[in-house]
């Protein structure tokens, strides 16, 4: 076991300084070609920022990959949709790309995963039972590699919040790992790579960012998250698709609000706005720092109850998913995550008294 964690830390350890002394280059490059995002009404920060981050991301994976990851289709596959990805958003740096047409390249790097690198969802089993989806597993497969990718880049709205959830969900990963006794496998050795390239991330993107992720990062993130989900199940790490699906909660959770607040608004579902959850609890008077830090102790709990659930304490696990839900039910209930609450009126009817007619005089 002192061997593995050695082996463990070696990975990350490696690849977060390789990603943090990347950032004068990269910083660099962004005012070089004017890849800056000004403030605006929708956003939070004051000053321009560099937003090509998601290259320290894209190159930290790719040395652990060169020192760590082992070379086979399912990598070869992984590294050629990346990289799709990765074009996708500096494209959309360079000019921003309407809605469908960042969803061509999400597709097009789904499709290598799902019929090159042959990376599935073939069947799933949650609460008792068990689906297996047949030739559906391909439509399915590529649907939940651009809603893992889309679920991500939604998150990505404050100083540290993307890459703080993205290491969460990773260092979870991981601890299941060693639980199972499962180091080693690709799934496994992606994640300590990403746990390493997010860390080195972080430290010039916590709050106050001198750095901004932009659209390279968050989708890269997010392709990066489906892959270990998809191997992870093809590998049994993940038991469940409950999972991955409650370690990532608060991205999913916010993406649904989102949605279903464009529709009750009857707003365009990729209409950017700020009513999303660490918008509700800027509202609330948090500070950017205190809300990211409040959004990843809800994260811990949720991958603290999942791996309770799945492998240790059933009752401990369904109590804190408890509590969650009731966490998430008063937001719901105090906030304009769905509904303006401004807005609602109720009105009550008045009775009026009739005047009387005036007299006419004489």
């Amino acid at each position: 076991m002192q061997d593995k964690i050695i082996e463990v830390l070696k990975i990350v350890m490696s690849v977060m300084i390789f990603t943090a002394a990347l950032f004068p280059m990269v910083k660099w490059i962004c005012y070089h070609v004017g890849a800056l995002d000004y403030p605006n009404e929708r956003k939070v920060h004051k000053k321009p920022m560099p937003v090509m981050g998601g290259l320290m991301l894209y190159l930290g994976f790719l040395f652990g990959y060169m020192l760590f990851a082992p070379q086979n289709t399912q990598m070869l596959a992984i590294l050629i949709a990346s990289f799709i990805v990765i074009i996708t958003g500096i494209l959309d740096v360079i000019k921003p790309l309407r809605a469908r047409e960042k969803l061509v390249g999400q597709v097009v790097a789904a499709c290598i995963i799902v019929f090159y690198g042959k990376i599935l969802l073939n069947d799933i089993s949650a609460f008792g039972f068990y689906f297996d989806f047949g030739w559906l597993a391909y439509p399915i497969t590529i649907i939940f590699i651009i809603a893992l990718m889309n679920c991500i880049n939604f998150i990505d709205g404050l100083d540290g919040l993307c890459a703080g959830i993205s290491t969460i969900f990773f260092a979870t990963i991981g601890v299941l790992a060693f639980i199972m006794h499962n180091i080693g496998s690709l799934e496994i050795t992606i994640a300590f790579i990403m746990i390493g390239t997010c860390l080195g991330f972080l430290i010039f993107n916590f709050n106050p960012a001198k750095i901004f992720m932009g659209e390279i990062g968050s989708m890269f993130l997010g392709f990066m998250i489906a892959v270990v989900c998809l191997l992870g199940f093809k590998a049994v790490t993940l038991t469940s698709l409950v999972v991955p699906m409650l370690i990532l909660a608060i991205p999913i959770l916010d993406t649904l609000f989102a949605i279903l607040r464009r529709i009750i608004h009857h707003k365009p579902i990729y209409e950017a706005d700020k009513q999303h959850l660490h918008h509700q609890l800027l509202n609330k008077k948090f500070s950017q720092r205190t809300t990211v830090l409040i959004i990843y102790a809800v994260s811990i709990l949720f991958s603290l109850a999942s791996v309770l659930y799945v492998l240790k304490d059933k009752k401990l696990g369904i109590i804190i998913y408890i509590i969650l839900v009731l966490l998430i039910t008063w937001v719901i209930l105090t906030t304009d995550i769905l509904t303006d609450k401004a807005k609602i009126h109720i009105s009550i009817p008045t009775i009026k008294k009739k005047s009387k007619p005036s007299k006419k005089s004489k």
